[in-house]
């Protein structure tokens, strides 16, 4: 993202420095920000579309050594439970061309939607100076958690369980 984020990289993860500040942080117990990207099929990802699913957005990059940990424990998560209400969305913040990046999702199994991640997206959702960060979406469109750092499926189970029985 040339122009979008600065990054260095510390320790394994990325940090965020120039991007700026959304007018408000979304924080668990508020609404997430409404949003429109193209994946790297060309399909649309608009929030709206989202609502009544139990949504993960993760914001993430092909460099990062805990993002690329986490993508096997998201990828199985998310085919054993598509079909019951979760969607999952990696926004990488990269800066390659989409070719590029369409090789690594499949050359990692990556098989819920990918989309780069622009500038409005990044200031919208502010997740942070690190990557991964992870935001936990209940049906109603609230954000109910926000991960910095890693997350396994067993930790991706907890929470759908818990927002799958309200």
């Amino acid at each position: 993202m040339k122009t979008i984020l600065s990054a260095a990289l510390i320790a394994g993860t990325l940090l965020f420095s120039g991007t700026g500040c959304a007018a408000q942080t979304p924080s668990p117990g508020t609404p997430a920000p409404a949003f429109s990207a193209t994946d790297l099929n060309g399909a649309v990802l608009d929030s709206a579309v989202y609502k009544g699913k139990i949504l993960i957005i993760n914001f993430w990059a092909t460099w990062c050594p805990p993002c690329r940990a986490e993508i096997p424990d998201f990828a199985a998560f998310y085919e054993e439970n598509k079909d019951k209400g979760l969607e999952i969305i990696g926004f990488s913040v990269d800066d390659l061309p989409t070719a590029r990046l369409r090789d690594f999702v499949e050359k990692f199994k990556m098989t819920y939607p990918v989309a780069l991640a622009d500038e409005r997206l990044v200031q919208a959702f502010d997740p942070g100076p690190y990557i991964p960060t992870t935001f936990i979406i209940d049906r109603k469109g609230f954000i109910r958690h926000k991960e910095v750092g890693g997350m396994d499926k067993a930790a991706l189970a907890g929470w759908f369980k818990r927002l799958s029985a309200e």
